[in-house]
């Protein structure tokens, strides 16, 4: 006997019932102002330094930005995007000539960031974040200096999100 005929009224079963009410609802949270990226320089300039805020005072801001909003952005899935960076990065450190043949691995980041936000896991500030960092991955060094400043973000993000 079908479903709908044991259940009257009900229309077909599709799913977890549980869930049902949540799906295609809409995210009405009020969104704050979006991330500023504009300090977050990973080539180095005309001197060959990086800008002595980048590790600090700009890693310490953009975690504030990113752990505002308590529904998304749990420590634990920050941490698997952080824990892909340095697994490529040491890829890219132990075999230097394959970077190039690497990058289009490296910058799938942007897609999982993508996918993460449509499941509700990250904010659009997260994707931002990543996307503007890759964005500017051309060579090791700035793959290096990407994994530093989100080594640098993640510790000021922990001060700001302790649990996870």
């Amino acid at each position: 006997m079908p479903y709908e005929q044991r259940t009257p009224g009900r229309g077909p079963r599709r799913g977890n019932d549980r869930y049902e009410g949540d799906r295609g609802r809409r995210d009405d949270r009020p969104r704050g102002p979006t991330l500023d990226t504009r300090g977050i320089d990973l080539k180095p300039g005309e001197s060959g330094a990086l800008s002595p805020d980048l590790f600090d005072a700009v890693a310490k801001r953009t975690a504030e930005k990113i752990a505002g909003d308590k529904y998304r952005n749990k420590p634990s899935q920050i941490r698997q995007f952080y824990d892909e960076l340095v697994m490529w990065e040491e890829k890219v450190r132990q075999s230097p000539a394959r970077f190039g043949e690497y990058l289009p691995f490296i910058r799938m980041l942007n897609a999982k960031a993508a996918y993460a936000e449509g499941r509700k896991h990250v904010d659009q500030n997260f994707v931002e974040l990543i996307a503007h960092c890759l964005g500017q991955v051309s060579d090791e060094r700035t793959l290096r200096n990407f994994k530093l400043f989100f080594e640098a973000f993640l510790g000021f993000y922990k001060l700001e999100r302790p649990s996870g």
